[in-house]
């Protein structure tokens, strides 16, 4: 390595990590500390597989599309050739340029699509990789807001600012650093609050939306368009059920009605690469279950399992009852959840946002710790997630 890089060498083993980890813990986004020959320093926030293992020639080195730019000069927010939103940011010592901070590696909402596009036998022959680990890697290529993405880049911006400002005066670990990167974190915390405040702006009156989508749908059955209608109602009922209160208990035939109206929602969305089946009994609809616990799984099923295949998929879900206790599966043929959400799925703290330890917490809650939510199995063959409740209150 270049003499350029040993400046951030220096940083690195003066508990850099630990002095950032106030702002790193505001996103999830990717954020490295590269020097200028590309080799990756520090990762205060890891690389999806995708560009770790794909993209980049080795796991040291980030990917060419970077490469390319330190030798042209240009810096900021760019999109890779993949269609991924990235940004490079320059960290300078009196001048001139020792190491970059880059990252995010994420889909924005409108160009998510592209990773359907990726030619997964070419990388496969080209870079001696499995096919199942190149299709669970681009399912778990994150697709962000484009607010989440700002804040990140803001976020990126301060940090290489800092680390320029550190270097340029020999600054070190002391109470001048801690207080200065406080300042920062309460800047950041003050913008995520003020487009949280925007955000807000936007909520309306659920009476005025229930009744202005009604409205839409008979306008829409006189002009004889029963499928916008049905739609309209459908999506109308979803959320009206939504907004009830999460401590209460539904029926499982209330829960199946909600999620048959979500499954009908997306197979007009998804068209041909979306299929399902509900194979509930009439006996057991009436049991008792926590509120929108069997939902956020169906709807995860779909996210991870059968969104990222080229062809589709299909979602099974069933019921049975054995002794005095009820199974409900939930099962697909997708391509299994990656394997960043499984390991988040076994942390303490689950902050993936597939709440399965949170639903699991709140069936146990309810009935007993024998009884809640398990994921029996997942792979490239597709996952199995399935409850267990008991046929009588404990």
């Amino acid at each position: 390595m270049k003499k350029t890089g040993d400046p951030l060498k220096k940083l690195i083993a003066s508990n850099l990590y630990s002095r950032y980890s106030d702002i790193l813990s505001l996103s999830n986004i990717s954020l490295l500390l590269v020097d200028t020959n590309g080799d990756i320093l520090l990762e205060f926030i890891p690389s999806p597989d995708y560009c770790k293992y794909v993209c980049q020639k080795n796991e040291n080195c980030i990917c060419s599309d970077y490469i390319s730019r330190f030798k042209s000069g240009k810096e900021g927010r760019f999109v890779c050739r993949h269609g991924l939103e990235n940004i490079l940011l320059p960290i300078s010592e009196k001048g001139k340029t020792v190491g970059y901070i880059v990252g995010m590696q994420v889909y924005l909402q409108d160009t998510e699509y592209q990773s359907y596009m990726i030619d997964m036998s070419a990388i496969a022959a080209d870079k001696d990789l499995e096919m199942e680990f190149i299709a669970k890697s681009i399912s778990a290529l994150k697709t962000v807001e484009s607010k989440k993405i700002e804040i990140h880049e803001q976020m990126c911006g301060h940090i290489a600012k800092n680390l320029s400002f550190e270097l340029s005066e020999n600054v070190s670990s002391d109470d001048k650093d801690i207080a200065k990167l406080s300042i920062e974190k309460e800047i950041l915390e003050k913008k995520i609050i003020d487009l949280e405040a925007k955000n807000m702006s936007l909520v309306i009156n659920p009476h005025f939306l229930f009744n202005t989508l009604n409205c839409i749908a008979r306008i829409a059955y006189f002009e004889n368009s029963h499928m916008t209608e049905e739609l309209i109602y459908c999506l109308s009922d979803l959320l009206r059920y939504n907004l009830r209160h999460e401590d209460q208990l539904q029926t499982i035939g209330s829960e199946i009605d909600n999620i048959e109206k979500y499954l009908y929602i997306q197979k007009v969305r998804f068209k041909n690469r979306l299929e399902y089946n509900i194979d509930i009994p009439e006996h057991i609809k009436t049991y008792r279950i926590p509120y929108m616990v069997i939902q956020p799984i169906v709807e995860n099923s779909l996210i991870h399992g059968i969104t990222p295949k080229r062809d589709g998929g299909k979602i099974n879900i069933s019921a049975e009852k054995y002794k005095n206790e009820i199974i409900i599966s939930i099962m697909d043929n997708g391509n299994g959840f990656p394997q960043e959400v499984l390991k988040n799925i076994q942390k303490s703290e689950n902050t993936s946002g597939l709440g399965f330890r949170g639903t699991d917490k709140r069936l146990k809650r309810y009935y007993g710790e024998r009884y809640g939510l398990k994921i029996v199995k997942s792979d490239y063959s597709g996952s199995t997630v399935i409850i267990t409740i008991p046929t009588s209150p404990l």
